[in-house]
């Protein structure tokens, strides 16, 4: 029998909320999931604002969350309104949406003395609004077993791109992500460093553009030797895993640190921004296995630029989206929030703990009625 689910979420670039309708049905002993709808609601820039805003310590917070909360809220709400209306399904057809919300601040272990994670985008407004149940807050239950709450997707990953082969899955937003599913069965993932975040923060500045279309900026520039070893010598990138990160380690701040006293045009800076993100990576794929394939989803999948990078760096790799494999790279995340909310009604677990760090698996998120 199919079941019909939402999946939504905002990521670490705060461009759009996207919005995936997935229809999920057992085969055998294989989950099916068919993205039968989808679309990326708009955020205001005076919204996309103040939720960086508040990505950092400042005046005011708790009110300023506090109604940012309700205002996302109702934001995560349209989005799935529009979504059921250009797919023409009505709302009791959907067994429920599963929002991820939007990430302001991120403190995994080791980062603070009592880690916490906290997205806003409140599921009662969802619930209310929509008049569909609503499961949300994936993170903290995972976090509360000693684990990082994050990366959320290598169990999505495992449960939808298994193969008999080694494969890597990695996911280029604002943060990029990898999991690593090995051909005899085992699964590890974490973040591996910055994705697109700086990349869009410097071609904004510098060019006024929202990010740099399939990577053509930084195609223009040469990587800076020396900055580039400086950037990948922070201490994040040797640590091992579980791990896990955001604009709290890598931002402005980091990238001008670094920058101290070398003259670097901007186009060589980007360049030497898509480096990190591509040798980051890299690495990763490398230390887990000699060859086999690699899926990239998240909007770095569409970075031709950034893209061509994986591949120079891992020759014995195929380097391909998740298009190929039957999810649109823009809606893999926006599924697995789809899925992850089908595993929290179904009452079965939804994390990894060999990618959290956490004590065992368990059921994640709360569940907020219709």
């Amino acid at each position: 029998m199919a079941d019909l689910y939402i999946g939504l979420m905002s990521g670490t670039s705060v461009d759009c909320i996207d919005a995936v309708l997935v229809e999920f049905s057992d085969s055998g002993n294989k989950l099916q999931c068919k993205t039968r709808a989808a679309l990326g609601h708009p955020i205001s820039q005076a919204m996309r604002e103040a939720i960086l805003a508040l990505c950092a310590p400042g005046p005011s917070e708790l009110d300023r969350a506090g109604q940012l909360d309700r205002q996302l809220g109702q934001e995560f709400a349209a989005a799935a309104l529009a979504l059921l209306h250009e797919a023409g399904i009505e709302p009791d057809a959907i067994r429920a949406i599963g929002s991820h919300g939007q990430t302001v601040r991120h403190r995994p272990p080791g980062s603070v003395s009592t880690p916490f994670s906290i997205q806003l985008g409140d599921p009662n407004t969802i619930a209310a609004l929509t008049g569909i149940t609503t499961v949300a807050d994936f993170r903290r239950r995972d976090m509360a077993l000693g684990g990082h709450g994050a990366p959320l997707m290598p169990a999505f990953h495992n449960a939808v791109f298994r193969t008999s082969r080694d494969r890597a899955v990695v996911n280029i937003g604002g943060m990029a992500n990898i999991t690593e599913l090995a051909a005899d069965g085992g699964v590890r993932g974490y973040d591996t460093g910055p994705g697109n975040a700086l990349l869009d923060y410097w071609v904004k500045l510098h060019r006024g553009e929202a990010y740099d279309a399939n990577g053509a900026w930084a195609a223009s520039g040469t990587p800076h030797p020396e900055l580039l070893n400086r950037l990948l010598s922070d201490a994040y990138f040797a640590a091992p895993a579980p791990k896990s990160t955001g604009r709290e380690a890598f931002n402005l701040t980091w990238l001008e640190r670094a920058c101290a006293g070398l003259e670097v045009p901007p186009a060589d800076i980007q360049a030497t921004l898509a480096e990190v993100t591509a040798a980051s990576i890299a690495n990763g794929v490398r230390e887990f296995a000699r060859g086999g394939e690699l899926l990239v989803c998240g909007g770095g999948a569409r970075n031709g630029d950034l893209m061509e990078r994986l591949r120079r760096r891992l020759p014995t790799w195929s380097v391909a989206a998740t298009n190929e494999y039957g999810i649109d790279a823009d809606w893999v995340e926006g599924a697995g929030f789809a899925w992850l909310a089908r595993q929290t009604m179904l009452s079965l677990s939804g994390n990894c703990p060999a990618v959290t760090g956490a004590a065992k698996e368990t059921i994640l998120g709360g569940i907020f009625p219709a």
